[in-house]
């Protein structure tokens, strides 16, 4: 006998869901206000064409790099420039992009290793790297891992939590340096329209467990080795991770010696 199907058969199905749209609402909101102070010349996204994570970057150039396979087109007036390409071998040169956001790229890729070589490679020096994803420590987390048990997931079975402090110590050893991120989506893990009636459980998700919400938002900084500092250089050490929201600040990013 067969088990269930889930109720998204795929990642671009659960998008359109309740709980798909409110996660892309409160990422919108979150990379808005990311991406707004940060300057250059070129900016990149890279799949999840549903959300514009650029839209309040003031850079002259947008791409948005999708797989090869995928049947978008671009559109007459379109804010994107649209290029098609592999994420594991990106279309760019070395140190010629100034800003690259992964929105829920590396939860889906075979090797986010590569990724985040291949972005490390077309990154500029002090260039900005976003990463959005699911937190596998919290009660989204703990229901997809119960549901796949079970032959249910709910998100699509071909996704992975990938933990934040796993995701910092890759970008750690790539020479990256974080200097911001957020904790967000507190409401439970439901399939329907009941997820719009939670709207309380945001401001007590964001002061009472702010590290357990259920998608995170990190941004880090591209250092280059051999690079003179002029001028005056701050003294105290800069958070690992800089929480957006004030209530925010209370969690603590202990790390998990399992990861």
């Amino acid at each position: 006998m067969q088990s269930p199907a889930p109720p998204w058969s795929s990642w671009e199905e659960w998008l359109q869901s309740p709980p798909g749209q409110y996660v892309l609402n409160w990422e919108q909101t979150c990379f808005d206000h990311i991406v707004d102070d940060v300057f250059g010349f070129h900016a990149l996204q890279i799949g999840l064409p549903q959300i514009n994570t650029l839209r309040e970057n003031r850079m002259p150039l947008h791409a948005l790099l999708v797989h090869a396979n995928d049947n978008i087109d671009a559109q007459p007036n379109s804010v994107w420039h649209y290029i098609k390409g592999d994420t594991a071998e990106l279309p760019f040169a070395s140190e010629s992009i100034d800003l690259i956001v992964l929105p829920h790229v590396l939860e889906f890729a075979t090797d986010p290793h590569q990724i985040l070589r291949e972005v490390d490679r077309v990154l500029r020096p002090e260039g900005r790297l976003v990463i959005s994803g699911f937190n596998p420590a919290s009660l989204w987390g703990m229901r997809q891992y119960i549901s796949r048990l079970i032959g249910s997931p709910y998100l699509p079975r071909d996704g992975q939590f990938i933990g934040l402090i796993r995701i910092k110590d890759w970008l750690q050893l790539l020479n990256f340096s974080l200097d911001r991120g957020h904790f967000g989506c507190y409401k439970l893990p439901l399939q329907g329209q009941g997820i719009a009636r939670m709207d309380f459980l945001e401001p007590m998700g964001n002061r009472w467990w702010p590290i357990f919400g259920a998608v995170f938002i990190v941004s880090a900084i591209k250092r280059h080795q051999g690079i003179r500092l002029v001028g005056q250089v701050q003294t105290s050490l800069i958070p690992s991770i800089a929480p957006l929201s004030p209530a925010a600040e209370r969690g603590n990013l202990n790390r998990d010696p399992l990861q």
